[in-house]
């Protein structure tokens, strides 16, 4: 699929509301490299009609003020120089100084050679800028634009929280000419296209540019915070007549349920009782795991970070990899630089066993999860919504607030796995969990889960009453964990862990 080339106003235009754009922009000052540069310089400004490779300013995006910095591929080829470089790291500055929100868009060849070093080290300082944006907690998204490569893509390109490409855009680090001049050989077809990276999860998706107003709408709607007192009011609540306090107390007949393949999962909790979802993909690192689902929702108007398990997937397709925890990590950062609560759901039938596995390093990285949300600044919510079974399902476990569905279970193994351990066989399955107390409501008497969610007989018969009942249930335990003080919340999870067992 060939891109389209747009200008940098082309592309304003295109997701700006009407008439509200302003420009930053101060004529840039240009090193002095000789009257050939300053000939070039000149060229490219009457050829692209604007004054450098990139233009930045601010505008209204569904009634929202956004920074918006873009670049201009027309003028010499949007390379970035010493003047481009400090007009981005103004915008930045400006934007963070100002709380707003960035939507950065690079269509660029990288760093101007005719300015050698100085400007291939100015992407130091734009990094620093965008770090120092997001350390301030605000949203820093990215449009990938044809082409996007070199130092662009090596800095501002590639921080995004969440990063989108246009339809057949050429991202790379190394452009494919320069490649073929220095190997002697054609770059692999296809490696460097949007789509690719898309599959990879280096990238969240490929997206038409008259599709993206909608999505930043979209996105900076979710990430806008619910006002105390409606935090207090959702909170309040008064709980569903629908949960069973209790929980389930029949194991085996839990786990049955759990395996129905009628029974709703995270993508229709997701479809039934969240609004303005934002999906993500992958570690951005170059791995995706299609058992796992990664993004921005909100639940009774309250945005949160949602990481979860897609049984079905990972049945259909592949077991959950080491692949799929780094994603969870990501997701855990995220919810850190945005200042969301984050929320992990738990549906797997277990992790993958696998020389792959192994080798990727499932059991570090089920120890780094457990770590990571051990010690998350954050609010934490954790949902069994169905089978937990093994370190897939104990890697998303940990939190403030721990809900479940009436049949939902958490064991060490399949049960028919612990029977083949304990009886050389699986007929005792059972017998054996019954005897671990992988039901909910011996997950409730031991402290593991705080509130059960009844089934009415089970999820896979009502899917969508449940699931909003879930839902409800969601929004409430957020603003509750919200209205808490940060210090006295992450020291009572950790009370609640260290008292287990003891």
């Amino acid at each position: 699929m060939s891109a389209e080339r747009r200008s940098a106003r082309e592309l304003i235009e295109l997701i700006a509301d009407p008439g509200s754009y302003v420009s930053w922009d101060t004529p840039p000052e240009q090193p002095e490299l000789g009257d050939a540069y300053r000939a070039e310089l000149a060229a490219a400004a009457e050829r692209s009609g604007a004054d450098e490779s990139i233009l930045t300013g601010e505008a209204l995006v569904d009634g929202r003020r956004v920074a918006l910095i873009a670049c201009e591929f027309r003028f010499l080829a949007g390379s970035v120089g010493t003047a481009a470089a400090e007009r981005f790291v103004r915008a930045l500055e400006r934007a963070t100084a100002e709380r707003l929100p960035v939507l950065a868009s690079p269509a660029s060849g990288g760093t101007r050679m005719q300015e050698g070093t100085v400007a291939f080290v100015a992407m130091v300082k734009i990094a620093a800028a965008v770090a120092a944006h997001k350390a301030a907690c605000l949203p820093y998204l990215v449009y990938l634009r044809h082409p996007s490569t070199g130092g662009a893509l090596a800095s501002f390109g590639s921080l995004g929280q969440v990063t989108v490409a246009e339809p057949g855009a050429l991202v790379g680090f190394l452009g494919p000419r320069v490649y073929e001049a220095l190997m002697g050989e054609t770059f692999p077809s296809g490696v460097q296209a949007a789509e690719n990276l898309a599959r990879l999860g280096l990238i969240d998706g490929v997206l038409p540019a008259r599709e993206l107003r909608d999505v930043v709408g979209r996105t900076l709607r979710i990430l806008e915070r619910p006002t105390h007192q409606e935090l207090v009011e959702l909170a309040e609540t008064p709980g569903s007549a629908h949960e069973r306090p209790a929980g389930s107390a029949d194991a085996w007949a839990s786990i049955i349920r759990t395996r129905d393949p009628r029974r709703p999962g995270l993508r229709e909790l997701l479809r039934t009782a969240a609004t303005d979802v934002v999906p993500l993909s992958g570690t951005g690192q170059g791995e995706r795991d299609p058992g796992l689902t990664l993004c921005l929702a909100r639940f009774g108007g309250v945005p949160a970070v949602v990481v979860g398990q897609d049984r079905r997937s990972q049945r259909t397709r592949a077991p959950l990899g080491p692949g799929a925890l780094r994603a969870a990590r990501r997701a855990m950062r995220l919810a850190d630089e945005l200042q969301l609560p984050l929320i992990t759901v738990i549906d797997t039938p277990g992790a993958a066993l696998s020389q792959a596995a192994e080798e990727g390093g499932l059991a570090a990285e089920i120890a780094h999860c457990l770590a990571d949300l051990a010690k998350h600044r954050g609010p934490t919510l954790s949902i069994l919504l169905g089978e937990g079974t093994g370190g897939g399902a104990l890697a998303l476990l940990p939190a403030d607030r721990t809900l479940a569905a009436e049949h939902a279970w958490l064991s060490p193994l399949p049960p028919e796995g612990a029977s083949a351990i304990v009886h050389r066989d699986t007929a005792h399955a059972p017998e054996l969990a019954a005897q671990q107390g992988v039901e909910t409501g011996n997950l409730v008497a031991h402290g593991i889960v705080d509130r059960v969610i009844a089934e009415h007989p089970d999820a896979a018969v009502e899917p969508e009453a449940f699931s909003r009942r879930m839902g409800d249930a969601i929004a409430q335990e957020l603003s509750g964990l919200q209205l808490q003080n940060e210090d006295h919340r992450r020291l009572r999870r950790h009370d609640r862990y260290r008292r287990l067992g003891a």
